[in-house]
């Protein structure tokens, strides 16, 4: 027949269910956790499209670098040059020196830069 058992060994083998339960949970969601990330990552970058990225860059600066290194007419009929950015830096912190020559300097040069180009007399008219 059966053996009697005792109360307080039935408490420890039901607290360790417990506990081995609880431990199975954790795991089980643990192993959810790393199934849906590994499904809602984004795809990593190729380096194929990282190496595109670059050249497509490295073009555009090369292309636009004279632009930004030399001096040369922005509208002759205004009188506007484009000078290097490094120098244009310089210029802008002597003119600020003093805000209020600069903002009227500024005013000067904007006005000028955008008045009406004088129209040539038609000689039929």
């Amino acid at each position: 027949m059966n053996a009697p058992t005792c109360e307080p060994c039935r408490r420890k083998t039901s607290a360790g269910v417990y506990v081995l339960g609880v431990a199975g949970t954790f795991l089980v969601m643990a192993w959810l956790v790393w199934l849906m990330r590994s499904y809602t990552q984004p795809p990593a970058l190729a380096a194929v499209r990282a190496a595109e990225r670059l050249k497509i860059k490295a073009d555009f600066l090369a292309a636009n670098a004279p632009l930004l290194e030399s001096y040369a007419w922005q509208d002759p009929t205004h009188d506007v040059v484009r000078i290097p950015v490094a120098r244009a830096k310089e210029l802008i912190l002597q003119e600020w020196q003093n805000p209020v020559a600069g903002h009227s300097l500024l005013t000067n040069r904007a006005a000028k830069a955008f008045a009406p180009v004088a129209e040539a007399k038609n000689q039929y008219e």
